[in-house]
């Protein structure tokens, strides 16, 4: 906490944040006070948006009500699964029952901007406890979902025994790429109906509840990171600060830079490479053809991309395979 407050208020601030979001381990159990200490060194509230990730059956009343003081207005919550087996398998605690709970005490201390994680393959995962989960968030009437499908981390102890081909934390239960895009596409179609439509490749909102905070991500504005394995971009430079916790705080106590690494930013490739990844698309100017006109065509030919007047985007087909549509334009 002192190096991240350090961080925080050695910031020189060209402009004033309209979004703050708290993310990466378990922000929800700071506690009141130090929460408090914290944002009060951000510029700009009340700001438009203001999220806390938390884990479920880890926060109650007296810890929401410390969020709602602090400038806190949305809460994402880490749920990934509804199936008890599944969720065993992911080392969660938590179960559907205290995630209803956990959302009504949300919602009737004020906060109804509520978002819930999912994840397409787990261990386990079958085609009943996949639309397990799906009624389980729609039976919520939470506003905004997020959809993920499982990857392969090498620093996970899943990663790593899917890689060897070990049979530890259902190594051999990992549903194949098949039936996890099935997953997904199910995801897409099931929410849909309802009202909360996809306006990224990973996530879904009901109109008005977008995060506005990831939006500025993908439209690439400006935006600044502190603590460990943060991330920032001015418009024009990107950076990353030291990614482990332990190293972040020893290199701000002995006063030595804690930015580990920058890189500048290509408007050209990054405005394919993010902006594709809304349902929006992007807006490809004459510069983008003369750069990347034969890869769009291509794109074009095999429905992979589509054309709506002069705007591109993703077909369902073809996000289903963006990386690959993704690395043309990196390459290109």
């Amino acid at each position: 906490m002192r190096a991240l407050l350090g961080e925080i208020r050695a910031h020189s601030w060209e402009w004033q944040p309209e979004t703050v979001y708290l993310g990466g381990g378990t922000p929800g159990s700071l506690d009141g006070a130090a929460l408090r200490e914290m944002l009060d060194s951000l510029p700009g509230r009340p700001w438009r948006e203001a999220t806390m990730e938390a884990a479920p059956g880890l926060f109650d009343g007296e810890r929401i009500a410390g969020w709602l003081a602090a400038g806190i207005n949305r809460v994402s919550l880490g749920v990934q699964s509804f199936d008890p087996r599944e969720l065993a398998r992911t080392g969660r605690k938590h179960t559907a029952e205290i995630v209803e709970r956990d959302i009504g005490a949300l919602r009737r201390a004020g906060i109804s901007n509520i978002n819930v994680d999912l994840i397409a393959g787990l261990p386990g995962q079958n085609a009943a406890s996949w639309r397990h989960s799906l009624e389980a968030v729609a039976a919520l009437g939470v506003p905004h979902v997020s959809v993920y499908m499982l990857e392969v981390d090498e620093d996970s102890r899943l990663g790593s025994e899917i890689l060897l081909g070990g049979k530890r934390y259902g190594a051999t239960d990992v549903p194949d790429d098949a039936e996890t895009a099935a997953f997904y596409e199910e995801a897409v179609d099931f929410f849909a109906a309802r009202g909360i439509a996809r306006y990224e490749i990973s996530n879904f909102a009901a109109p008005g509840f977008a995060s506005l905070h990831n939006l500025k991500y993908w439209h690439r504005e400006p935006y600044i990171g502190f603590g460990s394995d943060a991330h920032s971009f001015d418009g024009t430079v990107r950076w990353q600060n030291v990614e482990a916790a332990v190293d972040y705080a020893a290199r701000w106590e002995r006063g030595e830079v804690v930015r580990e690494e920058t890189t500048p930013a290509d408007p050209a490739e990054e405005k394919f490479f993010v902006g594709l990844r809304l349902t929006e698309g992007i807006l490809p100017d004459a510069d983008d053809w003369r750069r990347h006109g034969a890869a769009i065509e291509r794109f074009l030919s095999t429905g992979l991309l589509e054309r709506t007047g002069e705007r591109l985007r993703l077909t369902r087909r073809g996000i289903m395979v963006s990386n690959d549509v993704f690395q043309e334009f990196l390459t290109a």
